[in-house]
């Protein structure tokens, strides 16, 4: 069983996408979830797949959980979570089942200043069979905000399909500008307003951001105090963003907070340089000065300066392009990913089920 508790489809539920439709046949795959839209979504991904939907909130659902769970008799339920405090109704349930293995997915390393919600989710991380997060400094992360233990979480990065190479061109566009793109929900945490802070320092530079959220009038008013309205375009969400990276001279991911983003590793697949934040997993992706380039978030002259080293030099970005793209075959595919997780799924099932009610303490 994989289940989610996320209301829309994001980035985290998008690479469960790709992890159900890359299993191998032998495993069969009941996809659980509170929203219609997203279970009906991701099983869509894999033939044959079973989908049910629970309540979300209140003492019904806790009581659908558990009784939904002990009916099926999965041998292992996977948990796909969108924060680390998501699905702890789903994972009370899944803890209360007498055989069945229990793994959960930490998509975002966040710490939460809630005291219920931190020895909640303290718990419960503590009880599973096994933690993954999306890469190694979001395990230690995790480790670290919630005591768990050191070398306690998995790393497993996000992985995504590849592109076909005859895909690549070369996207200078008519008007001779450097085309920078750049894919994400358009709200504070991805600093879309950094990256328009610092279009705005480079000359003979366009930037189109595809992505929707509540933070699009913000955007758009900024870009019209900085004076570049008309350098900016905000076409809104496309279920197939990778068409579009193609046709970028530069991929730029300005996020104040990331687990292993999706959109990295597409732009890389796409041979496209990645300038991005030193946040979450992301440097374990992108290389500096191989892959791409760093800078530190809410760095605007640094991202202004990235921008300019890179859009200076074709050849550069053509070296750091093609790297990039040899790095993510080798590493951040959605086979690999799905892969990893058989493994880890095969291993906890052939181990003693962790205690559930008494847990050792963590260790240091």
């Amino acid at each position: 069983m994989v289940y989610t508790d996320a209301m829309g489809v994001g980035g985290a539920e998008i690479s469960l996408e790709h992890l159900i439709a890359n299993v191998s046949s032998d495993v069969a795959i009941t996809v659980v979830g509170v929203s219609k839209h997203v279970v009906d979504t991701i099983a869509a991904r894999r033939s044959h797949t079973k989908s049910i939907v629970l309540p979300g909130t209140g003492i019904q659902s806790l009581i659908a959980h558990v009784a939904t769970f002990h009916r099926l008799k999965p041998d292992l339920i996977h948990f796909n979570l969108c924060t680390p405090w998501a699905g702890a109704i789903g994972l009370v349930a899944a803890l209360s089942l007498p055989r069945a293995r229990v793994v959960r997915v930490d998509q975002l390393p966040l710490r939460t200043t809630d005291a219920i919600e931190l020895w909640r989710t303290r718990m419960l991380s503590l009880r599973v069979d096994a933690h993954v997060a999306v890469g190694e400094a979001s395990a230690r992360r995790m480790e670290d905000f919630y005591a768990l233990g050191r070398h306690t979480v998995l790393s497993v990065p996000n992985g995504v399909p590849d592109s076909p190479s005859t895909q690549f061109k070369t996207a200078k566009q008519i008007d001779g500008r450097l085309l920078v793109g750049s894919v994400g929900r358009l709200d504070a945490m991805k600093a879309h307003d950094v990256l328009l802070r610092a279009i705005a320092q480079v000359d003979d530079v366009r930037v189109e951001i595809l992505g929707e959220g509540e933070q699009r009038a913000a955007l758009e008013q900024l870009a019209v105090e900085l004076g570049i309205d008309d350098r900016v375009s905000l076409p809104g969400w496309m279920e197939q963003p990778r068409d579009r990276l193609f046709n970028y001279d530069l991929f730029v991911l300005p996020s104040r907070s990331e687990g292993f983003p999706l959109a990295i590793v597409e732009a890389m697949l796409a041979a496209c340089p990645v300038i991005a934040t030193r946040v979450g997993s992301i440097a374990e992706a992108v290389l500096h000065g191989e892959t791409g380039l760093l800078i530190e978030k809410n760095d605007v002259d640094g991202l202004t300066a990235a921008l300019r080293t890179l859009g200076d030099d074709p050849a550069l970005r053509d070296r750091m392009g093609q790297r990039g793209r040899t790095v993510a075959m080798a590493n951040f595919t959605a086979p690999h990913m799905a892969k990893r997780y058989e493994e880890i799924w095969q291993k906890v099932l052939s181990m003693s089920r962790s205690p559930r009610l008494f847990v050792p303490r963590p260790h240091d």
